[in-house]
């Protein structure tokens, strides 16, 4: 065998080596591109990830156009809440009815119908004023008032106001506000039970003012 033969085996031997050592790829083996879009699809969203925001209305945002209306307030300058009722506003002094002040009433007030009661009477409740049809648009009214509004009859079966007359011991009064939808169509004269029947479901809001009397 010459050189020359030598050489040229070797060579082929050591290119059939090197062709062997890489493998054909397996069918299907080849890697498919993927688009962006779908790749950004397939990513997970982090849980911490804020929701984008929506067209519905917070629940400040849906409330923010109602009407909110204060609760009455009924004070008088003659006693605080819970209070002894000066002697002039009683039967033993003027027997004159005390100043009284509201406020916060809701705006589709019609008319104040004011109700004073002892719960306390030995009877039952006595009822001592009895007065509707309260214009709506003033805030008060001036100790010893007539003519605001319509007088009903009281427990003694007068109209207007009768004051703290206890037979014995302190007894509590409650002055009683009430706001109305309506004007109340009733007569002059009319009774407390009657009132409370034609207020029934026009009431819009009320208050109480407790005074006590002692003899």
């Amino acid at each position: 065998m010459s050189k020359h033969f030598f050489i040229l085996i070797m060579v082929c031997g050591l290119l059939l080596g090197l062709t062997g050592c890489a493998s054909a790829p397996e069918p299907g083996e080849d890697p498919v591109p993927v688009m962006e879009e779908e790749a950004a699809a397939e990513e997970a969203i982090p849980a911490n990830t804020p929701l984008p925001p929506t067209d519905e209305p917070s629940d400040a945002e849906a409330g923010a156009d109602k009407e909110v209306y204060l609760d009455i307030s009924l004070t008088s300058p003659a006693f605080n809440e819970g209070e002894a009722i000066p002697l002039e506003y009683s039967c033993d002094g003027e027997n004159i009815s005390p100043d009284l002040d509201w406020f916060g009433l809701p705006g589709e007030t019609i008319s104040l119908t004011l109700i004073v009661v002892d719960p306390d009477a030995p009877v039952g409740t006595w009822d001592h004023w009895v007065l509707f049809n309260i214009p709506a648009d003033i805030q008060g009214l001036q100790k010893g008032i007539l003519g605001a509004g319509m007088d009903g009859n009281n427990s003694w079966d007068r109209p207007g106001y009768g004051g703290p007359c206890p037979p014995t011991g302190t007894h509590r009064y409650f002055f009683k506000l009430y706001a109305l939808d309506i004007k109340l169509d009733l007569p002059a004269g009319s009774y407390k039970v009657a009132l409370e029947e034609a207020m029934v479901g026009h009431i819009l809001a009320e208050v109480a003012l407790m005074g006590t009397y002692t003899r």
